[in-house]
């Protein structure tokens, strides 16, 4: 079995588990890192963890920044190979999901295999039309106040003015990834599919989620979680479960 922390800085605090008959990929939402899902290493003690670590965070801060979703997969598309001597399954949250998902369709492409499962949480389905306005080029002051309106950067961030310094750029680079982003429609993948969401998301509310049904031919399950856009931390010992129990048997 191949030794995980010793291949690539994309997927950090990966560590090989002999249990694992799985390798769950994780992708983290905007100004997000691998730590978000540090926990699950111990807790999903039956699958491989392996959390995305996108350039400019963590141990890769000095790292040029992606403003494109396309140039992002690409790259990692060059990292992956090695990973897959295992059944895999894709987690993503929002930014996340939408990296999860074109990850996938460019693995079946190249290597002619798909996840055993994909897992998407919290993103509109893709081919539904954005008429969002666009957010990463707003005047510093404007940029905040969005930021405020998502509810997604921690209070400690705001009170913080070196630390805001240093997660303006990623975050007006990681929503360039999202507000850039073109789907475009290719045969639908056959794994099944596990979309979670917010009840009281308001930009992602349950009818943008129920077309990703029309991206697989395999079973689709729609989970609605109690919460906001973040529900992946006030339900995350659900979700998990979930996650163990969409996987059994694999």
């Amino acid at each position: 079995m191949i030794n995980l922390q010793s291949l690539t800085p994309w997927f950090a605090y990966s560590k090989t588990n002999a249990r694992a008959k799985l390798r769950l990929f994780c992708f983290p939402y905007a100004g997000g890192g691998a730590q978000i899902y540090r926990p699950w290493i111990k807790q999903l003690t039956t699958i491989e963890v392996c959390p995305a670590q996108l350039p400019g965070r963590g141990n890769r801060i000095k790292e040029p920044l992606f403003t494109r979703l396309t140039s992002l997969v690409e790259e990692m598309l060059k990292e992956i190979p090695p990973y897959l001597d295992l059944p895999f399954a894709m987690f993503g949250h929002s930014m996340g999901a939408v990296i999860g998902f074109e990850l996938a369709r460019r693995i079946r492409d190249e290597h002619g295999v798909e996840p055993a499962h994909i897992f998407i949480s919290a993103r509109r389905a893709p081919q539904i039309p954005d008429n969002d306005p666009i957010t990463y080029d707003l005047p510093g002051p404007e940029f905040i106040e969005e930021l405020h309106r998502l509810q997604g950067t921690p209070k400690e961030v705001f009170e913080n003015p070196e630390l805001m310094q240093l997660m303006i750029p990623l975050l007006r680079a990681d929503f360039e990834v999202c507000q850039t982003y073109e789907y475009k429609p290719t045969p639908p993948l056959k794994c099944p599919m596990t979309v979670f969401g917010g009840t009281k998301d308001q930009d992602v509310p349950r009818e943008l989620l129920e077309p990703w049904r029309d991206l697989t031919t395999g079973p689709f399950v729609l989970r609605m979680f109690p919460g906001d856009h973040f529900f992946l931390h006030t339900h995350e010992t659900e979700i998990m479960k979930v996650l163990s129990i969409s996987v059994e048997g694999l």
